[in-house]
């Protein structure tokens, strides 16, 4: 959430924002609002003081008679005049307080200017893109003939773009999630949690899913409990409503939690094997930190995610997305994305945010510099470290060979039973060639 301040004295850059990040949001109407309650503020503390001297006078002793009941009179017309404006308030704060939930962040002076992702700038890129000596195929039709996936009978579980891993592929995802949180936890510095998979609206809000994103949210009800879309909500919100010490930060917090999320209206785009799916597995990294760090914390961020991809030695490059690519919470994102050689393409794998304030005041995130000085809110950041899916694609599809059996990363066979490949004891696999 923005300081109503900043909107009042920004608007010109506010709107930028909103436009940018196409937001159906009107800075008018809440300047409107938000002058007409300073107006009506300004009034209640106005006669509020009349009030104050009038319920003084009335204390002295030697009043007129007439007097004191015509002051009566009036400190009555005062307390109605009171209630009617805090009557008149309530509706107009619950107005202003919505339309500022839909205020998105301020794109740092960092982002790109752009309105799609052919603006984003690649900011750099590592690894070879992997050649073959026969045209490789898509990890669909790889995990479908060696079994590590079931296609046609997941959906009977949960409906359509829902996995079902089984064997050598279900000891994959397991191997995989291990090696991330070893690595962030032993060598990254990261503290490991294991949080609910469920979240109450407050922190949903407090972390800028909703309201804008409720329609891609799975919901329950009695109580009313979201399913996350991802390990940043929990993770940040461990901290919601609290007065961190200085000391305290950083903090660097890493979880596994599945993930769950409708993609409304994204029905028949990328939606093949696992490219788009409603739930998936992810290592989230979250950073709470000092303002002045925040974007020096970023970079650090990104260098975290990249290590794991380093390891499992996929090629992969860094995206600067550019305003128009920037989620409504983000103040500066980077996307790292990997090259799938079956598909051709890359895929997104890990989004690294800087939300500087924007989650923080929303959620009530704030520290003390030092003793008696004034509470500031902290930054937050996060980033997958990292999501699954399109790691399993990338990995089956770089690392396949003629016969159908896939090589294991070296970095990852201890995870996986000190295996060299998958698919080598598996009979569907018998005299596969591509």
């Amino acid at each position: 959430m923005l300081d109503l301040k900043f909107v009042r004295e920004h608007p010109e850059i506010v709107r930028d924002a909103i436009e940018a990040k196409r937001i159906d949001v009107s800075v008018d109407r809440i300047l409107e609002i938000d002058g007409a309650i300073r107006g009506m503020r300004h009034e209640v503390d106005g006669i509020r003081a009349e009030k104050n001297r009038l319920s003084s006078l009335l204390g002295k002793g030697d009043i007129d008679p007439a007097e004191r009941e015509s002051t009566k009179v009036t400190v009555r017309e005062i307390n109605a005049r009171i209630k009617e404006i805090e009557s008149d308030l309530k509706p107009l704060k619950a107005e202003l307080d919505d339309l500022m939930l839909w205020v998105p962040n301020i794109p740092h002076e960092s982002v790109p200017q752009g309105a799609g992702e052919d603006d984003n700038q690649v900011v750099r890129s590592w690894g070879e893109l992997p050649k073959f000596e026969f045209e490789p195929v898509a990890h669909w039709e790889i995990a479908s003939v060696n079994g590590f996936m079931d296609f046609d009978r997941a959906p009977k579980l949960a409906g359509s773009n829902f996995s079902l891993f089984r064997g050598e592929g279900a000891q994959l995802v397991r191997g995989l999630l291990n090696m991330m949180l070893d690595i962030h936890t032993n060598e990254h510095g990261y503290t490991e949690y294991w949080t609910p998979f469920v979240a109450t609206r407050q922190n949903m809000i407090g972390t800028g899913q909703l309201p804008k994103l409720e329609d891609d949210m799975y919901v329950c009800s009695d109580p009313e409990l979201f399913l996350i879309p991802t390990g940043e909500v929990p993770l940040t919100n461990i901290f919601r409503d609290e007065m961190l010490s200085v000391e305290d930060l950083p903090i660097r917090a890493v979880a596994y939690t599945p993930c769950f999320r409708r993609e409304a209206g994204a029905y028949g785009k990328d939606t093949r094997g696992l490219n788009r799916v409603h739930q998936f597995n992810k290592v989230e990294m979250v950073r709470i930190v000092k303002p002045e760090s925040s974007y020096n914390e970023l970079e650090s961020l990104v260098l975290d995610a990249e290590e794991i991809l380093k390891r499992l030695q996929l090629p992969y490059r860094i995206l600067n997305l550019c305003t128009g690519e920037l989620s409504f919470a983000a103040a500066k994102c980077y996307d790292i994305e990997v090259w799938a050689a079956g598909q051709k393409r890359w895929l997104e794998v890990s989004s690294c945010s800087n939300f500087e304030d924007f989650q923080a005041r929303r959620s009530m995130i704030r520290y003390r510099p030092a003793v008696r000085e004034k509470p500031l809110f902290v930054h937050t950041l996060n980033g997958s470290g990292l999501a699954l899916p399109r790691i399993i694609a990338a990995l089956l599809e770089n690392n396949q060979t003629r016969s159908g059996i896939v090589h294991i990363p070296e970095s990852l066979r201890n995870y996986m039973g000190n295996k060299e490949y998958l698919g080598g004891d598996t009979e569907k696999r018998t005299n596969i060639t591509w």
